[in-house]
């Protein structure tokens, strides 16, 4: 193929360069830089509810694992293929002490050691020498957390302010219907594409205000005065609005590594401190879901802050609804599965995305070169993490 000046000058399609991704920063199985990296923090797997004694299928940075809780009331996480012959635990009978797999009945405790070998001579001679591989749960704030990386590296489970301090009729909900993400539960794209949006807020008065009708309050459909910063978790993004009255709506979101979208509720229900947390959970390269836990009056509250298009759940719209009132769905599964970085034009107001991979190239490196990435912790005593995030009003 011969690219000519013309076809250049043109600007048709034919003179595009050959595409590439960044797969540094995209990919999350193991042995990936960005899998490994994700490997060093704990990560929601589900709600509390879901680990009970029908096992669940659980998928994880590409892992396929099973979820489920023994009659001691203890949450276990194992690799889904039973390390006998492979066949999937998901069709596993939960018991006493562990999960007994359907096969041949292999049994298999919380931490994956083997119980029984019932069609071995004496119930299994070899039981002691195979493990079912799992990994570390601990259980807070509604959520299932597991921690999927190298086992001497294993930071201790972070506590939020957020969530630990509760004003006046207050509990914690936790939410695992993707809110925040615009469509359904499961999400087709890579989850860096979402997580990137969160240090986005320009395009919340075009997307969220012009495109698919104001989807929130007024006041968050102009378009703010941002400053950029970095926090010791991530990305800080300091939004300002001024308003008829004179004074200024101060908004503050935070991007904490690795996947936290810390977002005030856009509705702007109140001014104060954030209410709310999400974790972006990979699935695998080409989907994502997100989990959240915050702070409620009523159950269902966080369900409640779903958006709607035109009167509507992203889910009762018919294609061309979609069409018409795009959302952070459309926008983000819109790039793709995974989006092609080398065709990317950036301008001022994407700053806070360049500082983002900037941020996560960094910790990489820092991986590379034997050192913890930023906001991991192995002190159990620690302050809970306090974020600056939240909804204000103060004077011009």
């Amino acid at each position: 193929m011969t690219i000519t000046q013309r076809d250049r000058d043109l600007g048709t399609a034919y003179a595009m360069k050959p595409a590439h991704t960044r797969t540094e920063l995209t990919s999350v199985v193991r042995g990936t830089p960005m899998g490994e990296l994700l490997r060093r923090y704990w990560h929601p797997v589900g709600l509390v509810g879901d680990a009970s004694g029908t096992p669940k299928k659980v998928r994880a940075l590409g892992e396929d694992l099973a979820l489920f809780r023994d009659k001691h009331g203890r949450a276990g996480l194992l690799h889904a293929r039973c390390c006998h012959r492979g066949t999937t635990l998901y069709y596993g009978k939960v018991e006493e002490d562990g999960i007994r797999c359907c096969y041949h009945g292999w049994k298999f405790d919380t931490e994956g050691r083997c119980l029984e070998q019932p069609c071995e001579p004496d119930g299994g001679q070899f039981k002691d020498k195979v493990r079912q591989p799992w990994y570390p749960v601990e259980e807070r704030y509604g959520l299932i957390f597991a921690y999927m990386g190298p086992a001497e590296k294993r930071p201790v489970l972070p506590r939020y302010e957020c969530l630990e301090n509760m004003d006046d009729g207050e509990l914690v909900e936790a939410d695992d219907s993707s809110i925040g993400g615009g469509g359904p539960a499961i999400i087709p794209c890579n989850w860096l594409q979402h997580f990137e949006n969160v240090v986005d807020p320009y395009h919340v008065p075009v997307l969220h205000g012009s495109f698919s009708g104001p989807q929130f309050t007024n006041m968050m459909a102009s378009i703010p005065e941002v400053k950029f910063e970095k926090s010791p978790r991530g990305v800080l993004v300091r939004s300002e609005r001024k308003q008829d009255d004179g004074k200024v709506f101060y908004r503050v979101s935070e991007a904490a590594l690795p996947t936290l979208r810390v977002v005030p509720n856009p509705r702007v229900a109140q001014f104060a401190r954030v209410e709310s947390i999400g974790w972006v959970l990979p699935i695998d390269d080409a989907s994502f879901r997100i989990y959240v836990a915050g702070r409620v009056k009523n159950p269902g509250d966080i369900s409640r802050m779903r958006s709607k298009f035109n009167g509507k759940f992203w889910w009762d719209m018919t294609e061309e609804e979609h069409q018409q009132f795009p959302g952070d769905y459309e926008a983000q599964v819109g790039q793709g599965e995974v989006t092609v970085h080398s065709e990317e034009h950036f301008g001022q107001s994407d700053r806070g995305i360049l500082m983002i991979r900037r941020m996560l190239s960094e910790q990489l490196e820092a991986m590379e070169a034997g050192r913890d990435p930023i906001g991991v912790s192995f002190d159990s005593s620690a302050e809970p993490v306090e974020f600056e995030a939240g909804n204000y009003i103060r004077e011009g």
